[in-house]
């Protein structure tokens, strides 16, 4: 049986945009690569940067050209792109740990953090956008849009202070800081083949340290994931608002159908098909307030430690986990921009 030229030009279409999008990847990381590697150079070599003022003048030197960095800044750029290329994202300055052993190590960290916060952003954000779109220019919808351009505008720092004083030091009801408890720390620091995500680790241990690692992530969780939710409502309230006087709806709507199914059934799907894509824009925001984020709660993640070593100057540490954050939301943009062709007809490839 012949295949429908239609479906099969359109299939070709769409193999043809996944592996254009796929190596677009590469472009960009290299640009980016290249941006972070001489900004870090500006202001001289990172040896001195980290060291200078602590060493003798001939022990630094000693160092500089230990590592290479006396030599053209050209050269150590290609010498650095093919380690990148390798996996080898260089070694700290300051504590001599390769950057790469850095990432695996606290990037699950982070990772648990930013879903935390995706899951608020979710439970708040599509709810109250729906809400607001219902009761578009009333009071209650005036009240949502205020509420969202605070949760999007107010710094992360200072709600994390926020919530801090309120829940933790005046109420008690929540831990100031860290992922657990010493005790649970020790207990998920003694399992065999831990998976960095405490919350996966604490089921090896027993529902009171899943309770503590719970409880740990709250405020961390809202802090970062109440961000997000302030773009979610605007976006799902005005796609929404846009579905809800699209023809088909008028149409069901003439039959006879509820506003309620109306909202739920026929505008709240098609309205969620743009949070898709903007998902991948959120990730670069959640990963860059994940580092306030973890240094105000003391989450020990890659956020936390990229703070550490911007305050040492060890500008390796931070041109490796920089670089890498940047590889991550290439990828992240990459996936989403697939799903996106997949779920919305609209999507022209």
């Amino acid at each position: 049986m012949a295949s429908d030229p239609l479906v099969s030009a359109k299939g070709s279409g769409l193999w043809r945009y996944i592996l254009i999008r796929f190596f677009l990847i590469f472009p960009t990381v290299i640009i980016l690569v290249t941006v972070v590697f001489f900004l870090t150079r500006i202001t001289g070599d990172p040896i001195t940067a980290a060291l200078g003022g602590r060493l003798p003048p001939d022990q630094l030197a000693e160092r500089i050209h230990e590592a290479g960095y006396d030599r053209p800044v050209i050269v150590q750029y290609f010498e650095y792109m093919l380690g990148v290329f390798r996996g080898d994202f260089g070694t700290t300055i300051t504590d001599n740990q390769a950057v790469s052993s850095i990432l695996l190590q606290f990037g699950a960290a982070t990772l648990e953090l930013a879903i935390y916060a995706l899951i608020v952003a979710f439970l708040v954000g599509i709810p109250f956008g729906l809400i607001a779109a219902k009761m578009r220019d009333r009071v209650p919808d005036a009240f949502l849009r205020i509420g969202a351009i605070l949760l999007y505008a107010t710094p992360v720092f200072f709600v994390a202070i926020l919530y801090k004083l309120v829940f933790a030091a005046w109420l008690g009801w929540l831990p100031v800081a860290g992922r657990a408890s010493t005790r649970v720390e020790l207990q998920l620091q003694a399992i065999q083949n831990p998976t960095g995500i405490y919350l996966i680790d604490a089921f090896q241990i027993g529902p009171e340290a899943v309770g503590d690692v719970l409880m740990h992530a709250i405020l961390p969780a809202l802090t970062l994931g109440l961000l997000t939710a302030g773009v979610f409502l605007r976006l799902v309230r005005t796609n929404v608002i846009g579905t809800l006087g699209a023809q088909y709806v008028t149409s069901a709507r003439s039959r006879g159908v509820g506003e309620y199914r109306l909202l739920t059934k026929h505008a709240y799907r098609p309205a969620l098909i743009p949070i898709v894509t903007v998902i991948g824009l959120q990730i670069g925001l959640l990963l860059a307030g994940a580092v306030l984020t973890e240094t105000s709660f003391e989450w020990k993640g890659i956020g936390f430690h990229l703070a550490q070593y911007i305050l040492s100057r060890d500008f390796v540490a931070v041109q490796g986990i920089v670089i890498m954050i940047a590889v991550i939301i290439a990828v992240t943009n990459f996936i989403v921009d697939i799903v996106a062709v997949l779920i919305d007809p609209r999507v022209r490839y």
